[in-house]
């Protein structure tokens, strides 16, 4: 049976009537998704999705420690591969295959060269929510590392690398990277401690020289919201290239007064670059970032009962004047 209110009530009682109906639409509104792993009515917990940290070059996993324990302190499970470092191509193919093996919603972090490498194997994944790129690259389709390092002064890598040729199994042959010792601390991490620094120089992993000459095949940050921090110290990609890429990509972009590894010299911040994606994008809030993106349904369906709400209050009010 199909209840109607009465002339009278709505003569007498039109907020009531509209606190009805928007009642009515509220019931109708699939329940809103719950952040920060809250759990929902029902007792059951929300899962947090999971965070992908990719490294770039001269450097491996562990330079995300400091965000993976705050994360991890939080509750969001995180993955942080190896980037194999050989080649735009191949280390992008490498990283979507990892992403796929993840259940649920990423969120997807790249620093340095991790960013083009996240920026290809992001392309056509709808499990990942958002991209954060750390003092990055953010090449689009058809462009190359190495000219796009060029396009604004400032870096100092170039005169700082060190070629080593080397053989594969299979018979070919390429040119690793390594930074010199004696640049390393100057170029890759001036606010670290030297002996910190001289640390990760012995350590660092090469990138091969193609890494720089391959073009990219896609750019997702043109699909997928993006949050960039930009170093402002950094002496390995020039900080204006920073800008200028995060300005195209229409991220959400901070500046912080870091040389170029942020995440090991401000962990804190780039944990909070990290959640400030994980909460925008759980929240369904409109991005500055997307592009092409749509309204969530809940959002849609206040919309419709805010104007049905405003048309009942019209159809009352018009009601109530031929009536007197």
């Amino acid at each position: 049976m199909t209840l109607r209110p009465s002339r009278e009530l709505i003569r007498s009682r039109p907020v009531t009537a509209l606190a009805s109906v928007c009642s009515m639409a509220a019931l109708a509104a699939p329940a809103p998704a719950l952040a920060d792993g809250a759990s929902s009515g029902s007792g059951g917990g929300i899962a947090k999705p999971t965070v992908v940290l990719v490294h770039g070059a001269f450097a491996d996993a562990s330079g995300w420690d400091g965000v993976v324990e705050r994360l991890q302190r939080d509750g969001y499970p995180v993955i942080a591969p190896a980037n194999p470092l050989r080649g735009l191509a191949s280390d992008s193919a490498y990283i979507a295959s990892v992403l796929k093996s993840v259940k649920g919603p990423v969120i997807l972090a790249g620093h340095s060269y991790g960013g083009a490498v996240i920026s290809e194997a992001a392309a056509g994944n709808r499990d990942v929510k958002a991209l954060v790129y750390i003092s990055a690259f953010m090449p689009d389709k058809g462009e190359a590392l190495g000219a796009l390092g060029a396009k604004f002064p400032g870096s100092r890598l170039d005169p700082a690398l060190r070629q080593v040729p080397f053989r594969n199994g299979d018979g070919t042959t390429g040119t690793d990277l390594y930074i010199k010792p004696d640049k390393f601390h100057q170029v890759f991490a001036a606010d670290l401690a030297e002996s910190t620094a001289a640390q990760m120089s012995a350590t660092q992993r090469p990138i091969s020289a193609a890494a720089f000459t391959e073009t990219a095949d896609a750019a997702a940050w043109r699909t997928i919201p993006s949050w960039s921090l930009v170093a402002t110290k950094d002496r390995a990609i020039a900080p204006d290239l920073e800008r200028f890429e995060a300005k195209r990509a229409g991220s959400h972009t901070i500046e912080v007064n870091s040389s170029h590894v942020a995440m090991i010299s401000h962990p804190g911040t780039v944990t909070s670059l990290i959640l400030d994606a994980v909460r925008t994008e759980a929240s369904g809030t409109p991005s500055l970032a997307r592009t092409g993106g749509t309204a969530s349904a809940t959002g849609l369906i206040g919309v419709i009962a805010i104007v049905a709400g405003v048309g009942l209050i019209v159809a009352v009010r018009r009601h109530q004047a031929r009536s007197r």
